[in-house]
């Protein structure tokens, strides 16, 4: 008896788990998947070519896919997703993963594992970690598993949610390569998962808006939790709250605000503030070590705080008043509590313009040269509209953190955690995140070298973004460091770097080298009016160092940039 045939029309009605992963991904509303491609995940990604509904952006490693997919997820404030293969691959992943799950990006991690009779059990098949789930749970916020093909529709499902629901956060799925290649089962309708939120206690907004009544010089602390109440939090400051925020919950309130802060929340002027004030109500932020100088920073009291993860409630400081809630739900139902406007120190913005213009003024004090570097940025980034990201660098540390203004919450990019390296490929996923502005985006030379391949993914996928490489051909904050507290012994602290105009030159990459920062602005106007991406080289030999040398965060704070 001769075995069945299926026939061509057949045949490409049968759905494998491949196929079924792909459809479901677009019919959820994903347009783009970072990653690369691998004997592991290729029955999805060759699904995902065939349909041809789904962008897939090659990157040169997974860090670089990670990092990506960071990005496009702050910036477009949904999922972002990364596609790798199992075992070192997945592991490639890991510390671009630990960033995303630092700032809580919501990022879908789609890693394969090997066939589930080899899965677990250490026989060594080709790309086999035994633990790799123990792996990435240090990286995630859970870990999933698809078992099967009847399991897909929940798998997926599980993972999205997961990751879209507050507190958000990276999510790995694994998806074994034969669970891949398998028959679908009969599939349910696709649906997209609506994200949890949890909302606060009535009882708890209750005291808070009895307490906020009784303030005089109430202060508003927004964190990168806040991002998605930025009305609610307008509205505070327009009824009588100051504002002051971390820099990831930069924007939230506009930025030209005479009554906001901004990021200078650590700075002499910000304490003194902060010792005039009764109540600070702090929204989705944790207070961070390297922004409160470890925690030892005087806060106003009372202390009230909202946060949709239930263990940041008085993790780092003691809290009258705490509120498990989402950011904008709780604020929007404390806002009906209370009055149109609140009975504040009507002297309280004016403070806080002086504090703020202190604080400038001494950020500018140790820039020298720069400030010109800066103040053009500042201008471009703000009135243009443009995504603002960052790589751990001097510069970011002086003045691209706190100084260049952006213009909305989703605007600002940076390395969280502190890690370097992770600039090229986050540029390049808030770049494909907006089809308006270039994403403007600041790097040194040392983490360029971490990265430098991801610049070909941007000339291949023509990303609309302007690099700004800060190149003082050394880790320039390490030597800094090693000359205040090691006696100047300099030790693995310089930098060979490549030559970049030639390496920009054999990749595509339009560059252009200031050595005088007068210079700047008009390169910048010319990379952003350009078409696809440009890099502009500032050579920091050539002009010459800071005014005051950065050594690392002001001492008691930790971490560095």
């Amino acid at each position: 008896m001769k075995p069945a045939t299926i026939e061509p029309e057949a045949a490409q009605q049968a759905e494998t788990v491949g196929d079924f992963i792909a459809r479901w991904l677009a019919e959820v509303g994903v347009t783009t998947i970072f990653g690369v491609i691998s004997i592991h995940n290729m029955p999805i990604l060759d699904a995902v070519a065939r349909q041809g509904r789904i962008r897939f952006v090659p990157a040169r490693g997974e860090a670089g896919a990670m990092n990506m997919a960071d990005a496009y997820a702050r910036v477009t404030g949904g999922l972002g997703i990364c596609m790798t293969s199992t075992g070192t691959a997945a592991g490639n992943a890991a510390g671009a993963q630990a960033e995303a799950l630092t700032a809580g990006s919501p990022v879908l991690h789609i890693t394969s594992q090997v066939d589930l009779a080899f899965a677990d059990r250490d026989r060594a098949p080709i790309h086999d970690v035994p633990r790799q789930p123990e792996m990435l749970r240090g990286v995630s916020k859970a870990v999933i598993r698809m078992w099967d093909a009847s399991g897909a529709v929940g798998a997926l499902t599980a993972a999205v949610s997961a990751a879209l629901s507050a507190p958000t956060g990276p999510v790995s799925l694994e998806i074994p390569v034969d669970v891949q290649r398998a028959a679908a089962a009969p599939q349910p309708r696709v649906f997209a998962p609506v994200p949890v939120r949890p909302l606060a206690a009535e009882a708890a907004l209750d005291a808070m808006a009895e307490a906020i009544c009784g303030a005089r010089r109430p202060l508003l602390w927004l964190g990168g939790g806040a991002r998605g109440a930025a009305a609610e939090a307008t509205e505070l400051m327009r009824r009588g709250f100051g504002v002051v925020t971390s820099t990831n919950g930069r924007a939230v309130v506009p930025e030209d605000s005479a009554a906001t802060l901004g990021a200078f929340n650590m700075t002499p002027e910000a304490a003194e503030l902060y010792r005039t004030c009764d109540l600070m109500l702090v929204v989705g932020s944790r207070l961070r070590g390297n922004e409160t100088r470890n925690n030892q920073m005087p806060l106003p009291r009372p202390l009230l705080q909202i946060d949709a993860a239930a263990e940041q409630g008085g993790r780092n400081y003691p809290v009258e008043i705490f509120a498990h809630g989402d950011a904008a739900d709780a604020l929007s139902r404390l806002l009906s509590k209370l009055p149109e406007k609140l009975e504040t120190d009507p002297n309280l913005p004016f403070d806080i313009a002086r504090a703020r213009a202190g604080s400038e003024g001494r950020m500018r004090s140790l820039l020298g040269p720069y400030a010109v570097i800066a103040d053009a940025l500042a201008e471009r980034v703000s009135k243009g509209g443009h995504p603002w990201v960052r790589d751990v660098t001097i510069s970011n540390s002086t003045f691209g953190n706190r100084h260049v203004r952006i213009a909305g919450p989703r605007l600002g990019v940076h390395a969280l955690g502190g890690g370097i390296g992770q600039g090229l490929a986050m540029g390049i996923g808030a770049a494909l995140a907006t089809p308006g502005p270039k994403a403007v985006t600041l790097v040194g030379d040392g983490g360029a070298m971490l990265g430098l391949a991801e610049m070909i993914t941007a000339v291949d996928e023509a990303a609309p973004l302007v690099y700004v490489l800060m190149n003082d051909r050394a880790y320039g904050v390490i030597e800094n460091i090693q000359d205040a507290q090691y006696g100047g012994r300099r030790h693995w602290s310089k930098l060979a770097v490549p030559d970049f105009a030639g390496f920009c030159a054999s990749v595509g990459m339009p560059h252009r080298r200031c050595a005088d920062v007068e210079a700047f602005g008009a390169m910048l106007d010319e990379a952003l009016a350009a078409e696809g991406p440009q890099l502009i080289e500032v050579d920091m030999v050539a002009i010459g160092p800071f005014a005051e040398s950065f050594a690392g965060p002001p001492a008691g704070a930790a971490g560095k940039g």
